[in-house]
């Protein structure tokens, strides 16, 4: 007989595989851990396949166990997505919508969306959530967003769906004061090895608390990007910002580019995330359609977006319009 495991047995299974252990894998699934051992015992007997190798301290994958979780993984995709498509088949109008905006989208292109969605949906409540894109792609994948507007989605979130709708551009700044602007030259690592680097650190663990383009030996980690803008501002350190964020104090003379060799300037793709089991219902789709076209008028590179910003005459919501773009 041909064995026939369910979709719950697989479901456990994948927990079991992700979270490392039988008892981590009972706490996310909110079930007894001898549930989820017998769940487990009576799929390995179906298959008649050892998935774990249990002499360990905690359960470790067999070579078969590890490519059974594959297949797991992608059935538990398709139900997902059969999910989706039913609910958005059945689903009227929302009555609130959860939206997470991070710092890499311009505010005012935020306002102009959320004014034409007052006025198009004024019956439906909105909750707004902004913050770093750590933040957002976080809570939708903690199911606290109905729609986040943010960065890049780590691939290995399989229960976020993600679509890219424009790029954001990360470059070093400082304050004109600081020694790093006074020094009108390319800088180099030894130039700023020494000099205090502010950082935003993701209490999320979404990156995997990993660190990119820090290269003082004095970095200073603070919650938010608001926070470490203030601080550029007042000549405490340097660091990368999204020219979203500090296009106002580029225009106006509050903070100017770095030229640092080993730091790169970063295009960083920014992606509407959603719930892959639970997907935008109309209002919430109208959102991600009005952010695709208000991010689709803007340049493609980094270069572009700083020689549009150049002339001093500038008015500061169109250099904030320049900042982002889609492709």
């Amino acid at each position: 007989m041909l064995p026939n495991p369910t979709l719950d047995q697989l479901q456990v299974f994948v927990a079991v595989a992700e979270a490392g252990s039988f008892s981590a894998a009972a706490r996310r699934l909110n079930r007894a851990q001898s549930v989820v051992s017998y769940t487990i015992a009576n799929l390995e007997a179906q298959l008649q396949l050892a998935l774990f190798d249990r002499s360990a301290r905690n359960p470790v994958l067999t070579a078969a166990g590890r490519g059974i979780l594959e297949d797991a993984r992608r059935m538990m995709a398709d139900l997902d997505t059969l999910r989706a498509r039913a609910s958005s088949l059945t689903q009227g109008l929302e009555a609130e919508v959860h939206l997470g905006v991070s710092v890499l989208v311009p505010e005012h292109v935020t306002v102009d969306v959320l004014r034409r969605f007052q006025e198009t949906f004024p019956n439906v409540a909105l909750r707004l959530t902004t913050g770093s894109p750590f933040r957002v792609i976080d809570m939708v994948h903690k199911g606290q967003l109905s729609l986040g507007i943010g960065g890049q989605s780590p691939r290995d979130l399989e229960d976020v769906a993600s679509e890219r709708i424009g790029l954001s551009f990360m470059a070093a700044m400082a304050a004109p004061d600081h020694a790093l602007a006074k020094a009108g030259r390319r800088l180099l690592l030894a130039d700023v090895r020494e000099e205090t680097q502010i950082v935003v650190a993701d209490d999320t663990g979404v990156t995997g608390n990993n660190d990119f383009n820090v290269f003082s030996r004095r970095a200073w980690r603070v919650s938010d990007m608001g926070t470490k803008r203030q601080l550029l501002i007042a000549g405490l350190g340097w660091g990368g910002m999204p020219l979203s964020v500090v296009a106002h104090d580029i225009t106006e003379g509050r903070l100017v580019q770095l030229d640092v060799e080993p730091y790169e300037p970063i295009d960083m793709p920014v992606e509407a995330q959603w719930p892959r089991a639970l997907p935008p219902g109309p209002a919430g789709r109208w959102l991600l359609e009005q952010y695709r076209q208000s991010l689709s008028h803007c340049p493609t590179s980094l270069g572009t977006a700083l020689q549009k910003m150049a002339p001093a005459d500038t008015a500061p919501q169109d250099a904030a319009a320049v900042l982002l773009a889609s492709e």
